[in-house]
């Protein structure tokens, strides 16, 4: 019984070794660094919340990430251009935020 333990606990360790690898090696390099993931983080968090208070009708598809050097990426819909204006500045006026690329493209609800 122990014989059998031991083949199937080296078994499993054989066929996932090359699986964790493979998963480390696929990591975003932003986010290699916990000190730059908590940073960006932090920021598309500041970013997220302006939006909220801002009570933008399409917070739900407006989609917020930023990269380690503070860029922040908004993209998705917004239901008018004065939106889609809106969330850049608010991006833009948020600590921490270096520049903003605005992706976010007008929709109208149907």
């Amino acid at each position: 019984m122990k014989t059998r333990l031991a083949m199937t606990w080296l078994l499993s360790a054989t066929l996932m070794g090359p699986l964790v690898a493979i998963a480390a090696d696929d990591q975003d390099a932003d986010r290699s660094n916990a000190r730059h993931f908590v940073k960006d983080s932090a920021i598309t968090t500041k970013v997220k919340t302006k939006l909220a208070t801002e009570h933008i009708t399409s917070l739900a598809r407006i989609h917020v990430d930023t990269d380690r050097d503070g860029v922040v990426w908004l993209s998705g819909h917004a239901r008018s251009e004065e939106a889609v204006e809106r969330a850049g500045a608010l991006a833009r006026e948020t600590e921490g935020v270096r520049s903003v690329q605005n992706h976010i493209r007008v929709q109208k609800d149907d």
